[in-house]
């Protein structure tokens, strides 16, 4: 993707509005991501026409408020200087009472909500449902008139509410993990902005369901940070809010918090997926996977085509866990255009991280650091990636420099937690994590490592209520869910722990980890043979990455097995073992010798053949979507011909295999497993034992 000079002068118009424009509605975050894009840019040269007109918009943006196109809103906002600059000043001091009583006192909103109101039980989302259709014979008979407003100074007001609704929402919460913390304090300002909306919207709507003069702005109420939503979302209502967030972003595309809260509900499929949870295992949780990556094409084709939804789509498959070669060329084309972006430079980074390839991610995390030095975001995901490539000395140094740049950021704390549980030092690090989760109850990484943190010291049921957490905060979290598995099933609850492994592997179908964790599941309950075509899922993911998979501060915490390009003796073995569990010997002794073979590395290269015969699970359909640029697993293999050398899985392999040859009077080839087995340097004195006793059968045979 190349854009030509007049394009990019174009670009850094609109960011150069949207920065000023997401200022002017507190809207930071979104006014920081539009600035870190437009510094991204490079700096144009000569003096062309595009040229030109990018120093005219400098002049135009330079003023302190941006323009307005309608000459209705402008008279108003006019009118309303004095007092939209007090209240701008007032929310900036965070007093957000005061600022919504500039334009909307309290005696006036509760005349208008009283006579537009509706019982106070009806939520905002269901008198919206119906605003369309709204007449006049259906409004109440005398009803106090809306203030006339502009949308700029009606927004603050109404944000500046919600806001306070937020900051009571925190002062009434209890302590984190406290006995009275139940996560569930709600903010009460959510019914007055909504009912409010919802008089304003009815006033504007026309018979073709158009909201007259709209700017975009009142469709989208979010708070600075994205880990909260609009009216609507907290109250669940996600195919409503997902309409008036689409409508936002057609009336104004650069503002990136309105992209951030679509991602958000994306991927909430429970409903369409609860009638799959008694289908056959494991269809549900591939179609579940299908299904959200089919509502995130559905949700493109209606948003506003242009290099904004363009990153949007990069930045939600993202969150969805998705690898793909088209995934990576549309961060290539992005980078083509803003090659300093610290958003896009970190989108790489996660890409890499996502694919199990920490030594890249780190990579890219480390140059990231190195250009922006004060840049705190993502840096707990950076925490993580030191944490499982146990590098201590540069998390350190990390934990160092993020306390210097402000440590009362969540992601200050959550660095240095990491830092505390690589040192072993569990108490340390939970207290870290509850500072983060103090200064934002939203911080989904404090609340899944905490997790980890409460099961290293053993207090499983902290663990549980971590995990639960932070799933309440984003249902998309697989390291939750699988953290829940490994929780329950440390209790001994294997059901509990498999449906929770279920869970993981489907946010997570690529990742020969989850599936490892179903099939072993499945073994303890005496599910063989369920457990063996999850395991055979296993390997199939397995082949698809050439590093260790990474799950978190907390690592595996039962023992996981990392991956390697070739198949993972683990599995083979486990795999065999439930086959000659089931009697099927011929089956046990193929895995048994494929398990030999990575040793050597030999074998690996028959794992499509393998696979392809002894596979039991149904094909998915986004096999193609998992695959490497180097068209599969049998040639990622294939680039890694060092075998695994001798594993107390192979020699317990070698050892299954000798005793078979005993059993059917194969005396020469038990001889030569025996002798593999005592210099194997595992269970010497078994394999010494097994030495003896084929050659006093040879013996006994030849006489």
């Amino acid at each position: 993707m190349a854009l030509n000079a007049q394009e990019i002068s174009h670009l850094r118009s609109a960011l150069q509005d949207a920065v000023v424009k997401c200022s002017e509605r507190c809207l930071y975050q979104s006014a920081k991501w539009a600035a870190e894009l437009l510094t991204a840019l490079p700096e144009a040269t000569g003096s062309d026409d595009g040229n030109a007109a990018a120093s005219e918009s400098d002049r135009r943006i330079s003023a302190i408020l941006t323009p307005n196109a309608d000459p209705e809103e402008a008279a108003l906002e006019a009118n309303e200087l004095s007092r939209y600059l007090l209240a701008k000043s007032l929310f900036d001091c965070k007093e957000f009472d005061r600022c919504a009583a500039v334009f909307l006192p309290d005696a006036l909103l509760s005349s208008i909500l009283s006579s537009h109101g509706e019982g106070s039980g009806t939520t905002a989302s269901q008198r919206l449902k119906g605003k369309g259709k709204a007449t006049d014979a259906r409004r109440p008979s005398a009803t106090a008139p809306l203030p006339k407003l502009s949308q700029k100074s009606l927004f603050l007001a109404l944000y500046a509410k919600f806001m306070a609704g937020e900051k009571r929402r925190n002062e009434e919460s209890e302590m984190i993990m406290g006995p009275h913390d139940l996560g569930n304090v709600a903010n009460k300002q959510l019914l007055v902005v909504g009912r409010f909306l919802s008089a304003w919207f009815q006033e504007r709507t026309t018979t073709d369901d158009e909201v007259l003069g709209s700017q975009g702005w009142l469709e989208y109420l979010a708070r600075d940070d994205d880990s909260y939503g609009i009216v609507l979302a907290k109250e669940k209502n996600d195919s409503q809010a997902m309409d008036y967030f689409v409508r936002s972003v057609h009336k104004y595309p650069m503002n990136w918090g309105c992209w951030l809260e679509m991602t958000s509900l994306i991927s909430r499929v429970e409903e369409v997926s609860a009638q799959l949870a008694h289908a056959r295992y494991p269809a549900g949780n591939e179609v579940k996977f299908l299904l959200i990556s089919w509502q995130l094409n559905q949700i493109a084709r209606h948003c506003p085509q242009n290099i904004v939804s363009f990153m949007f789509h990069l930045h939600t498959s993202l969150e969805l866990y998705q690898q793909t070669p088209e995934l990576v060329g549309s961060l290539e084309q992005l980078l083509s255009i803003f090659p300093s972006s610290s958003f896009l430079l970190t989108c790489q980074a996660l890409l890499a991280y996502h694919a199990k390839d920490l030594i890249a991610a780190e990579q890219h995390f480390s140059r990231l650091l190195a250009q922006h030095p004060h840049r705190l975001d993502s840096l707990d995901h950076y925490s993580n990636i030191l944490y499982v490539l146990n590098m201590r000395p540069k998390l350190a140094f990390v934990a160092h420099l993020s306390s210097n740049v402000d440590k009362f950021r969540p992601e200050s704390c959550v660095v240095i937690g990491n830092y505390y549980s690589l040192l072993s030092m569990h108490e340390k690090a939970v207290q870290y994590f509850r500072r983060a989760l103090t200064l934002d109850r939203s911080c989904l990484s404090a609340w899944t490592l905490m997790g980890h943190e409460y099961v290293e010291l053993k207090n499983t049921h902290a663990a549980i209520e971590s995990y639960r957490r932070a799933v309440d905060v984003n249902r998309r979290d697989y390291r939750a869910w699988y953290g829940l598995g490994q929780t329950y099933e440390m209790l001994e609850m294997h059901t509990y722990s498999l449906w929770y492994y279920k869970r993981a592997a489907g946010l997570r179908p690529w990742d020969g980890k989850m599936w490892m964790a179903v099939g072993s599941c499945l073994q303890k309950m005496g599910r063989d043979r369920d457990g063996i075509k999850a395991l055979k899922r296993a390997l199939m993911a397995e082949a698809y990455y050439d590093e260790g998979s990474s799950f978190g501060s907390g690592g595996d915490l039962l023992g996981g097995r990392g991956a390697t390009g070739h198949m993972d003796p683990e599995i083979l073995l486990q795999i065999a073992a439930m086959y000659d569990q089931l009697g099927n010997e011929a089956e046990a002794k193929a895995y048994m010798q494929l398990c030999m073979a990575q040793e050597e590395g030999a074998g690996a290269a028959a794992l499509g053949d393998s696979i392809s015969v002894h596979h039991d699970s149904p094909a998915s359909g986004d096999d193609a979507a998992a695959e490497r640029e180097d068209g599969g697993g049998g040639a990622a293999a294939a680039r890694n011909n060092d075998g695994t050398g001798v594993t107390a899985a192979t020699s317990k392999a070698r050892m299954w295999l000798a005793r078979y040859a005993m059993r059917t009077a194969d005396y020469a080839t038990a001889n030569k497993l025996a002798m593999e087995l005592c210099q194997d340097g595992v269970e010497v004195e078994e394999a010494k034992a097994l030495v003896r006793e084929v050659r006093s059968r040879m013996e006994a045979s030849d006489a």
